[in-house]
């Protein structure tokens, strides 16, 4: 039996049992230890014991296969799932009337038609949203029932122009579309499919009385996953909003912190906190996340060093040290064009044409990451199958 095959009929659970490390939850101060739970599937990033490293990597299609299709909508999901990844991505953001609806950004113009609809055309306004400026048109100016008018659109057609063939035949689907999409790949795939959504602004729109938070965890609850060994996980780069649905909302399901490369998460620059995405990476700090979150998502700029021709060198320390610290990780975003990829895995010189992306995802799971959100979840996949494959020969 291949070990494409075999990944296609094996549980979700037996997947992401940790490496060399003993079963049950890590003990923290904010997320109290859980009765030992019935055979299913497990949590994406789940920490056991001291050391959260996952068996085998998993494959997250980031907005879905989102180098195939307009992003975030349901085909985009369905491919990548069907292309072989194991959990679909989700960006959350509110309606006017406080339905959560998955888009990249509030800010929509990029991403649906808006802009060639003349009903909408007052609607155009000019925002601060985590203290930028952004002229455009806004989720949070639109109920549900309009925005269901739009039509999705292709994100960066002059790198995607194949997508664009694909504009104007999906509407923007709600979080709970998507957790039904979940449900029923699922079944017709015959495995767990696990979703990641991430509530996007969270400082914002708490600001402008629209907080996802109760919102996320009322659908989590309804659709039977709130439960730390359920196939979710709730993503932000913020930590006020991770910390609330812990300890106010009482969320089980697993959590994950985003870091970027540069700046800071805009619900501490909010409130005055000094600290930096770099500060909240360093050991201590990583210890001190691991309280209330299970898992970190960092760039991949934050897990590899990059020469000065922008060729990729040797890993970080940061994989190592969040598993020490207890938590998994799962870096942002591989993608298949050569604009994406370190210079020296580009194809030719044209920046749309795709250059050696497995290459590149098979490097990441080499050190040692937990897995992997890309774009192309296929050629992520088939990386996957090359690594495993390389342990399984050295272990024989």
């Amino acid at each position: 039996m291949s070990l494409a095959h075999d990944r296609g009929q094996r549980s979700l659970a037996a997947r992401l049992m940790p490496a060399g490390a003993a079963a049950g939850l890590l003990a923290t101060a904010l997320v109290a230890p859980s009765a030992a739970a019935a055979p299913g599937p497990q949590a994406l990033l789940k920490p056991k014991a001291a050391v959260a490293q996952l068996e085998e990597p998993v494959v997250v299609a980031h907005r879905g296969a989102s180098a195939y299709r307009p992003e975030h909508t349901i085909p985009a999901y369905e491919l990548g799932a069907r292309m072989g990844a194991d959990w679909i991505e989700p960006d959350l953001v509110p309606t006017k009337d406080g339905v959560l609806v998955a888009r990249h950004e509030n800010e929509i113009s990029g991403t649906t038609d808006v802009e060639e609809r003349p009903e909408f055309a007052a609607r155009k306004a000019t925002k601060v949203v985590d203290g930028g400026e952004v002229t455009g048109w806004f989720t949070e100016d639109f109920t549900l029932a309009e925005l269901k008018t739009l039509r999705a659109e292709e994100r960066l057609p002059e790198l995607r122009p194949r997508n664009t063939a694909f504009d104007g035949r999906y509407q923007v689907p709600t979080f709970e579309e998507v957790l039904q999409v979940r449900e029923r790949l699922s079944e017709e795939l015959g495995r767990e499919i696990g979703i990641i959504p991430e509530t996007k602004h969270s400082t914002y729109f708490a600001s402008i009385g629209l907080p996802m938070e109760a919102e996320v965890a009322r659908l989590l609850r309804e659709y039977g996953l709130d439960d730390p060994d359920a196939p979710v996980a709730v993503q932000s780069f913020e930590l006020t909003n991770l910390k609330e649905l812990r300890t106010e909302h009482r969320l089980r399901a697993d959590l994950v912190f985003l870091t970027w490369h540069e700046g800071a998460p805009y619900d501490l620059v909010a409130a005055g906190d000094e600290r930096t995405y770099a500060d909240l990476v360093i050991p201590s700090s990583l210890r001190d996340l691991s309280r209330y979150v299970d898992g970190i998502g960092p760039s991949l700029q934050m897990t590899f060093r990059f020469k000065a021709d922008g060729s990729v060198g040797r890993p970080t320390n940061l994989i190592r040290n969040a598993h020490r610290a207890g938590l998994t990780v799962v870096p942002y975003t591989h993608r298949p064009e050569n604009t994406f990829l370190p210079t020296d895995l580009r194809v030719g010189e044209d920046p749309e044409e795709h250059g050696r992306a497995v290459d590149w995802a098979r490097a990441v799971f080499e050190a040692g990451a937990d897995g992997l959100f890309s774009d192309a979840p296929d050629l992520a996949d088939l990386a996957r199958d090359d690594f495993m494959a390389e342990q399984e020969r050295d272990a024989a």
